[in-house]
């Protein structure tokens, strides 16, 4: 398994995670198999959506705080429920298959960690499993 760092700048944000995606499984050196995915945080999660217009990431990020507030009827003392509702609605891990050494995403698609409750110092596992 490799564990790389995500440093993220502001309290919602999509970050492109892709091509450090694809570095893990070059090293890896496996040619077929599965790309699994997980954040072992509760106010983070991880998707897979068009990565060729921002206006799409800008968009979700819009309507996810629309849909759940920063300003709720929230009762957690931390002040970040937003953040561990719209983790838990998103979800924190994914798995993408690889064959001949190459993730299967479509034209558009790319990998993104979601924040919802930064800045912080956060994590990303990937773990390269062959078959």
């Amino acid at each position: 398994m490799t564990t790389i760092n995500i440093d993220s700048q502001k309290r919602v944000e999509m970050i492109d995670i892709t091509d450090a995606v694809r570095q893990a499984l070059d090293a890896s050196g496996k040619s077929d198999g599965l790309v699994h995915l997980f954040t072992p945080h509760t106010t983070a999660a991880i998707t897979i959506n068009e990565n060729a217009d921002p206006d799409v990431v800008r968009d979700l990020i819009v309507t996810l705080n629309a849909l759940i507030p920063f300003d709720g009827d929230y009762h957690h003392l931390e002040g970040n429920s937003a953040a561990h509702l719209k983790s838990s609605l998103i979800g924190c891990s994914e798995t993408i298959p690889f064959a001949n050494g190459r993730l299967q995403l479509g034209t558009w698609q790319g990998i993104y960690f979601c924040e919802f409750d930064g800045p912080r110092h956060r994590q990303l596992q990937i773990k390269v499993i062959p078959g």
